[in-house]
């Protein structure tokens, strides 16, 4: 077992080593070596699921020794670990299949499947992890990959700036999430996760809400939740499978991850604001999704809104029902994230929904497979998010009233601005030469798309996995199972996803260029497109405080650090250098001379005689 959490660790990073050390130049070998590492990552994790029957697998080794300090290096394979394994490894290599078509004629084939390669290393790391550091230098190497995937493209100033604004948002949430790690280690001796279990068991008064929230911030950034959800948008730049593999079921998800993997470490207080958090994001999203016309845009801002769900679910204490929702999550939007990829080649990447149009009938297999994925997350009846997401409702309905509210009035705009989606580009005639021209993929991109399609209907049904993959979510599972008002909920989900289909196909049925929000509604389209001003105050944050604050700073350090202390000191030191100097002048009577009078001085001193 640990020969085999090893290659399924280090596979990846082989490959990537492989691709720049001798592959640079050869992209259809470093596509092939990196799709093919890729599937070899899947054969382990199954054989990693399947061969632990069901036992918490552990290992450990010392990685550094300091002064008593010791930091290990080791796995922890156990329930929750086995489902992300499944999600990550069987997803990703769909989407590396999918990249050899997606990607064919890039002439950065090689940067690109690397890229990927180290992605997947630092998401199996992260997932494997059994201590808090081993996740944060694995989070970290997770924040690097996807810096070079979203820049990918070097002649775009979009990506360039997206990768940018991602890598250093992530890093406000991350310094946060360090500062928890630390205040940990201070308070238990050990962030050994297992460990820390055991000793929060023994004695629930060593957690405290300001450690669990610090914690939380690594989860605030990495799955882009309020305040720092700004980079996620932007991030679309990128690649399409490269949003995919960050926003369905990677990079965001690791952030629920990790909360799953410390949620003993949160008191009431700390999961009723995440609560709270979530299904506020659930709706913003939601509103900010409705007035977008790139088509990548609004897929990551039913992300982020479907985040919120996650969120709020695991603040409600269902855990099992947050990592529930990541699993049929990770299914339909990986399937729709690559339905767009498949509509931005054959368009020629274009992006508007506004340009597109008729796509029905030039792409069969394509409108099929995005309409189940549309399907899926607005919660149609037993379909995969039908049973993860109206369990998050319920339990919402029966814990905390306004959370439900919040996430119900989230569902119905879910319902709208995917409608909305699936209608002004599949339905209708063609709006744009692009469209017009437009013709189905081929097989490397419409096999992974059928296949999500499958799991995007049937991934909701947790009897027709194996029990070691859903073992984690069955408990929360069946205290959903035994909670009242299952039939008040399932008529209030049906209602929300037939209104918001309906309004949808009344008002964007027929769209031309123009937004037809945008016409009858202009004051609401324009709050809505405002995002509420947060990228503004950012804006505004940066230019006006940070800036002129790090200027004045530097002058400081300027004038008193490197100049006073640094440049000062040594200056000082130079003077008395030279006029020790004057004393060495190579004559015997004058070395004479200053020996006899530092003596007599030196015994003046010692005999008191100043001291009178």
């Amino acid at each position: 077992m640990e020969t085999v959490a090893f290659s399924i660790l280090l596979l990846p990073l082989l490959s990537a080593l492989i691709t720049l050390l001798f592959l640079r130049k050869s992209g259809n070998i470093a596509s092939l070596l990196s799709v093919a590492t890729s599937g070899g990552i899947l054969v382990f994790a199954l054989y990693l699921i399947f061969n632990g029957e069901n036992e918490v697998f552990t290992w450990q080794t010392t990685w550094m020794k300091m002064a008593g300090w010791e930091l290990s290096f080791g796995f922890l394979i156990d329930a929750p670990a086995r489902l992300l394994l499944f999600v990550v490894s069987f997803v990703g290599f769909l989407i590396h299949v999918f990249s050899l078509g997606y990607m064919a004629d890039d002439e950065a084939k090689s940067r690109y499947f690397g890229g990927l390669s180290i992605f997947m290393f630092s998401m199996i790391g992260i997932t494997v992890a059994d201590n808090l550091i081993m996740i944060f230098v694995f989070w970290e190497l997770v924040g690097f990959s996807s810096y070079l995937l979203i820049a990918h493209y070097l002649t775009t100033d979009e990506a360039a700036q997206a990768s940018k604004k991602a890598f250093i948002v992530n890093r406000v949430g991350d310094f946060g999430f360090l500062i928890g790690i630390v205040l940990t280690y201070w308070a238990f001796g050990t962030v050994n996760l297992l460990e820390l279990a055991d000793l929060v068991d023994f004695d629930p008064s060593l957690i405290s809400t300001f450690l669990g929230l610090a914690l939380a911030c690594g989860f605030i950034g990495k799955s882009a939740q309020f305040p720092l959800h700004v980079w996620l948008p932007d991030a679309m730049a990128g690649p399409t499978p490269v949003s995919a593999l960050i926003h369905a079921a990677t990079m965001v998800a690791a952030g629920i991850y990790l909360l799953l993997r410390i949620d003993f470490m949160f008191t009431e207080h700390a999961l009723s604001l995440l609560a709270i958090l979530g299904a506020g994001m659930g709706l913003y999203a939601g509103f900010c999704a409705l007035v977008q016309r790139d088509i990548k845009k609004i897929l990551a801002y039913s992300t982020l809104s479907q985040l919120g769900y996650m969120a709020a679910a695991f603040g409600l204490g269902m855990p099992g029902i947050a990592l529930f929702h990541l699993m049929t999550h990770a299914f339909f939007k990986a399937l729709m994230f690559l339905g767009s990829g498949s509509v931005i080649h054959a368009c020629h990447h274009e992006q508007d929904i506004f340009k597109y149009g008729g796509l029905r009938k030039k792409m069969p297999i394509t409108a099929i497979t995005f309409l189940i994925g549309v399907l899926a997350i607005c919660g149609v009846n037993f379909l995969s998010g039908y049973f993860s997401k109206d369990a998050i409702l319920l339990t919402a309905y029966n814990v905390n009233m306004p959370v439900f509210i919040l996430l119900y009035a989230g569902a119905i705009l879910t319902a709208l601005y995917m409608f909305r989606l699936y209608f002004i580009t599949f339905e209708g005639l063609a709006r744009s030469d692009k469209a017009a021209h437009a013709h189905e993929n081929g097989a490397l991109m419409t096999g992974p798309l059928l296949l999500l399609s499958i799991l995007a209907v049937v991934g909701g049904y947790h009897s027709l996995y194996p029990f070691a993959i859903v073992e984690s979510i069955l408990p929360d599972i069946e205290l959903v199972a035994a909670m009242p008002n299952h039939l008040w909920m399932i008529v209030l989900g049906t209602f929300a996803w037939i209104v918001g289909a309906i309004t949808a196909r009344n008002f964007y049925g027929r769209v031309g260029d123009v937004d037809p929000l945008s016409e009858k509604f202009p004051t609401f389209f324009s709050l809505c497109k405002s995002k509420l001003f947060f990228d503004q105050m950012y804006g505004f944050y940066i230019k006006k405080i940070q800036d002129p604050m790090a200027r004045f700073l530097e002058v400081m350090e300027l004038l008193f650090i490197s100049g006073l202390m640094v440049r000062g000191s040594a200056g000082v030191a130079a003077l008395l250098g030279m006029l020790g100097k004057v004393c060495y002048i190579g004559k015997i009577h004058a070395y004479t001379f200053w020996f006899v009078a530092g003596t007599i001085g030196f015994l003046a001193y010692a005999s008191g005689i100043f001291g009178n």
